[in-house]
């Protein structure tokens, strides 16, 4: 009978919740992608609003409850990770910590037990990544939307087309 040493008890565990943080971390910018690709299928089938305030608004208010609500599947998500796991117990608790977490907004009234820290970061790296995502994808939008009145597919396959 071969006996470990403790610390390798640990470290097998910690590859274990790693592998864990990196297959959620996998999902999320699966359907993030998947997610601002749909957006982005979308808009080009659609003629930009005219330089008017409230069309353009009410176009960025829908992209942005989009890719909050991308977000918050992404939260939800860590967050049964973190209670199926027993990480944090019960769901709304572990949902809320995930949400902390992911945003790193970091209140500090609820915490991952130390085990569990390592795979916190890994979501806060990937909340971080996702939010810049989102932010990349929204500027892109405001961008086009600045530029000439035309449909966003007849941009597209102009800037496509060979001169």
């Amino acid at each position: 009978m071969t006996v470990s040493a403790p610390w390798q008890h640990a470290e097998g565990q910690m590859v274990g919740k790693l592998t864990r943080a990196l297959g959620l971390m996998a999902v999320g910018v699966a359907m993030h992608t998947a997610g601002v690709t749909s957006a982005l299928g979308w808009l080009r089938c659609r003629t930009p609003p005219a330089p008017r305030l409230w069309p353009g608004t009410r176009l960025l208010i829908g992209l942005a409850a989009w890719i909050i609500l991308l977000h918050l599947v992404d939260i939800i998500i860590w967050g049964l990770c973190y209670a199926w796991t027993g990480a944090i117990h019960g769901g709304q608790t572990a949902v809320y910590c995930s949400a902390v977490t992911d945003t790193t907004t970091g209140y500090g009234d609820l915490t991952l037990p130390a085990a569990w820290r390592l795979v916190g970061a890994v979501e806060a790296l990937t909340g971080i990544r996702m939010c810049g995502l989102s932010t990349g994808f929204f500027c892109a939008v405001l961008s086009r939307l600045s530029q000439a009145p035309e449909p966003i597919a007849q941009t597209s396959q102009s800037a496509s087309e060979p001169s």
